[in-house]
């Protein structure tokens, strides 16, 4: 600030004494110049403002602004509650049959007809089709021999007991009387295998009917 102040008031004091050096160009003259004998000037000029701060990274924050809630619900439109005891009135004042409709879904519970005890003895026995010897034949014909009895050379008789329905059908087939597990099984799979009987007859009314049949299995 000093220095810009001094070079402005000392130029015009320079050029005066460059002039009076080129009149006497043989007088050499040395000037100095001291601040403290310069005069003040009259009016103070004003020093030049600070320079401005660097510039700093911004931030921008977005102004929150509130949302505005507009009832666009009109008056007519709003749905009026009912109270508890307008509800009641209107229950009341109505057929419940009107206001709800039961629907009332019937199953029908077939009960399972439950076949009574097989009979041992009846009136009218169970016949197969074509009589007694028919039925012998169909086990002979049907029968297959297990290998391994006839390897170990297992032969005899087995007797299985069955029930013939009130329908005819075959089934509850048991051994009563076995030889070997082979030969029993086999049996059993043959009696399981009975086409429909006709079924046995008590009081003019099919009933089931205990039926045994022996089976002997005999190798030559």
């Amino acid at each position: 600030s000093v220095i810009i102040f001094s070079t402005a008031i000392i130029t015009p004091y320079l050029n005066a004494k460059a002039a009076e050096r080129s009149q006497s160009k043989r007088e050499e003259r040395q000037v100095v110049v001291e601040m403290e004998n310069l005069d003040q000037p009259s009016e103070a000029v004003a020093p030049p403002p600070p320079p401005p701060p660097p510039p700093q990274d911004v931030v921008q924050q977005a102004r929150y602004v509130p949302p505005v809630v507009v009832d666009s619900v009109k008056p007519e439109e709003v749905v009026r509650l009912m109270t508890a005891d307008e509800a009641i009135v209107t229950v009341q004042d109505r057929d419940v049959n009107e206001i709800f409709e039961i629907a009332v879904i019937q199953e029908e519970v077939q009960e399972e007809e439950r076949e009574p005890e097989p009979f041992v003895v009846v009136e009218e026995m169970p016949m197969f089709p074509g009589g007694d010897a028919a039925l012998l034949t169909y086990i002979a014909e049907h029968t297959n021999y297990p290998e391994v009895a006839k390897e170990n050379n297992i032969q005899g008789r087995v007797i299985v007991r069955f029930c013939v329905t009130s329908k005819g059908g075959v089934n509850q087939v048991s051994v009563l009387k076995g030889v070997d597990p082979e030969l029993d099984k086999e049996a059993v799979r043959v009696v399981e295998s009975l086409p429909a009987f006709k079924p046995g007859k008590q009081g003019g009314k099919p009933v089931p009917v205990w039926y045994m049949v022996p089976i002997t299995f005999t190798l030559k």
